[in-house]
């Protein structure tokens, strides 16, 4: 048997070759993954949250970035792209690159099934190791249900749930506001569910 070795990239190389792709990669220490596309409920909840978050910061030191401002992590090699960013004050850019940054307060992940561990476990402790990262959300796209972690401490975080409609979700570390009715507006979970049941329907013929 013939076994494939796995390519490994510079992180010029992942540059250059991300320049030129039609679809966006992640690069984790010289492996180059590409992305999954995007559902439409993903697309919504992206949408609705930094709309919010753009007009609530119109006038203050926040920044609101989304899905094609890439993340450099150093201390483990990793380009990424999180779903939205709030920095506070100035960007700080990698080589002086526009498209790089290396300062996030607040990152936030839409979950899909395929991502949830990874988003979850994976990408927070790498988050982690940015020294201005102080809050984590990760958003639901298939119900209503959002997590969110907020540093209290060296090496400490808190994590508060929520699940209900008539809830909102408070930043901790900036000042922001967001009902979850606002936030899922628009976003249709029994369309997912229905797309679910005909893949799994179809793997069983």
């Amino acid at each position: 048997m013939q076994v494939t070795q796995q390519r490994y990239y510079t992180p010029e190389e992942y540059l250059k070759l991300e320049e030129a792709a039609d679809y966006k990669s992640e690069y984790i220490d010289g492996k180059i993954i590409p992305t999954a596309g995007g559902t439409v409920n993903h697309n919504q909840i992206s949408l609705n949250l930094s709309s919010e978050l753009n007009f609530a910061f119109k006038k203050q030191k926040y920044r609101v970035y989304m899905g094609d401002v890439r993340l450099w992590i150093p201390q483990k090699r990793i380009y990424t792209y999180p779903d939205v960013m709030i920095l506070v004050g100035e960007p700080e850019f990698f080589n002086n690159r526009k498209d790089i940054i290396l300062n996030p307060q607040v990152i936030i992940e839409v979950l899909s099934k395929s991502t949830t561990g990874y988003d979850c476990e994976d990408k927070f402790e790498v988050y982690r190791t940015i020294p201005t990262f102080q809050e984590y959300l990760l958003i639901d796209q298939n119900r209503i249900r959002i997590d969110q972690f907020s540093k209290t401490g060296k090496k400490q975080w808190v994590l508060r749930e929520y699940d209900k409609e008539d809830e909102k979700v408070s930043l901790v570390t900036v000042p922001f506001e967001i009902s979850l009715e606002d936030l899922y507006n628009k976003v249709k979970f029994e369309a997912v569910e229905l797309a679910e049941k005909r893949v799994n329907t179809e793997e069983l013929e």
